[in-house]
């Protein structure tokens, strides 16, 4: 039978807090009723009709209205949640080796990455990244006889393992995804291109989960508004009369390098260009 998460009528204002449920998710937002919360409490929460245990990660949160839609924060975790939290954890290490060994006794193409059981003890649920789509049918099979639960298998990207592994970037600071729980904006090339950044290889703007660097969306707003009135690459332009084409850009100054037809080339101001 589910269970319902309506929330009751009352004076109180509820306050949005987010969430952190699975390690390999973005946090997600619930709602509290008056328990004066704050970020790293222990939670259990009415998430998508089930009872589950989290951790706060940031109080007072602006959401949208589908966030809203997530739950209610039942309580703060008593004693007796985090011994059976706890227990739990004990019981997810047994359970990732038993599944890791049946990977590799049935050659699956899968990496295992998490295992997390639900707090009511209905499931367990299995997190993996995989280059390719993987019929794990058999597994789930196994795994659900195995544990007499109720078993689900999720595939991850490699962004979501780097947030729940961690590392340091290039910069020497903690990988931008863990240090902002997946709330950043998506990256794309256009990011890179923007910066005139794409030109300088794959692997000297990607991070350690081999997709593009989180950093790239920093300044990538900036970059756009600063760009507005110059011309594109291998444009043909005039400067003072000499006639030449522009091969790089230098946005935030507000600068060009243009190669004339003698072969020379000179960095000038965008304002001193013509068509």
């Amino acid at each position: 039978m589910g269970i319902n998460f309506q929330f009751p009528i009352s004076n109180f204002q509820y306050m949005n807090i987010s969430v952190k449920i699975y390690p390999w998710e973005s946090p997600k937002i619930f709602k509290d009723n008056n328990l004066n919360l704050k970020e790293g409490d222990k939670v259990i929460v009415g998430a998508e009709r089930e009872i589950e245990n989290g951790e706060v990660v940031a109080v007072n949160v602006k959401a949208d209205r589908a966030d809203q839609e997530n739950g209610l924060i039942l309580r703060r975790a008593n004693a007796s949640d985090l011994e059976l939290i706890e227990r739990y954890q004990g019981k997810e290490k047994e359970a990732l080796r038993f599944c890791q060994a049946e990977i590799k006794k049935n050659d699956l193409p899968m990496k295992l990455t998490g295992v997390h059981f639900s707090f009511d003890g209905s499931k367990i649920i299995f997190s993996f990244t995989a280059g390719k789509r993987v019929d794990f049918r058999n597994l789930i099979k196994t795994l659900s006889q195995h544990f007499q639960k109720s078993v689900r298998l999720q595939q991850i990207g490699s962004r979501d393992e780097a947030r729940m592994v961690g590392g340091l970037g290039i910069c020497g600071k903690e990988l931008c995804c863990r240090i902002f729980n997946g709330n950043l904006k998506s990256v794309s090339a256009e990011n890179a291109r923007i910066q005139q950044l794409g030109q300088r290889g794959s692997d000297r703007i990607s991070g350690l989960c081999g997709r593009l660097r989180c950093c790239l969306g920093y300044e990538s707003e900036q970059y756009k508004k600063a760009s507005v009135g110059f011309q594109g690459l291998r444009s043909a332009v005039t400067v003072n009369g000499e006639k030449g084409k522009i091969i790089e850009k230098h946005v935030l100054a507000r600068e060009v390098t243009v190669e004339f037809e003698d072969r020379t080339r000179k960095r000038v101001d965008v304002k001193d260009i013509k068509n």
